[in-house]
């Protein structure tokens, strides 16, 4: 019995990422205009830490899962629907905001946008290339990068320069990691960490589109 649920969750979860594979462009554009809709929701949770103006919001779960839901370019194209969209006025940026975001608060749909878009290109990259990327520690590593190597630096730079310029506030390095990134680190290695268990629960591991390491997933050891 088990065994035989199992089996059929197993093919399952191929089955969807054969399909999304092999689907036509409008198709594509659809489920893409689809997840930036629930990108939108997601952003739409949110609260701050004390001593920060940046916004703590649950984009990151949807932002690192676009890549390895849609794959290699849709999930970067999902974010860029919703940067988007969300700019010429659909209410879905943090808050229910639209339009183009200014200040330390629009960090959540401004700043970071751009860091969206490349980590959800990261991520499906290599979701689609890579069956042995599809492991809990290998995403979890993957997430991280993409979650402080290609998000941060560009909310980061919106804050120091929106200080600076908008209000006159000359701000050192020490002191911009201490508003717009240690107070977030410890929520986003969680956050991160379930979204990996995630990934990893929903991803094949059988190789659905030609990967570049197909025919070594059955001796795979890594959890």
């Amino acid at each position: 019995m088990v065994t035989a649920i199992w089996e059929k969750y197993r093919r399952a979860r191929f089955d969807f990422y054969a399909w999304r594979y092999s689907l036509s462009l409008p198709r594509k554009l659809l489920l893409a205009l689809g997840w930036a809709c629930v990108v939108g929701l997601l952003a739409q949770a949110r609260f701050y830490l004390p001593g920060t103006p940046v916004p703590v919001t649950g984009q990151t779960f949807g932002v690192l899962l676009a890549g390895v839901l849609l794959g290699r370019w849709w999930g970067g194209i999902s974010l860029a629907i919703y940067a988007a969209l969300g700019t010429a006025g659909v209410p879905w940026f943090s808050g229910g905001s639209s339009g183009i975001p200014l200040g330390p608060a629009g960090l959540a749909c401004g700043g970071y946008i751009l860091g969206f878009i490349f980590a959800a290109l990261f991520m499906g990259h290599f979701t689609d290339k890579y069956v042995r990327s599809r492991s809990f520690f290998t995403m979890l590593g993957l997430m991280l990068v993409a979650n402080f190597v290609l998000i941060y630096p560009f909310g980061l730079a919106q804050l120091y320069y929106w200080l600076k310029f908008a209000e006159g506030q000359a701000i050192g390095f020490s002191t911009l990691l201490a508003m717009g990134f240690i107070p977030f680190v410890a929520g986003d290695v969680i956050k991160v960490a379930g979204v990996a268990l995630i990934a990893r629960a929903i991803t094949p591991k059988e190789a659905y589109n030609g990967e570049v390491d197909r025919g070594k997933w059955a001796s795979w050891r890594i959890p």
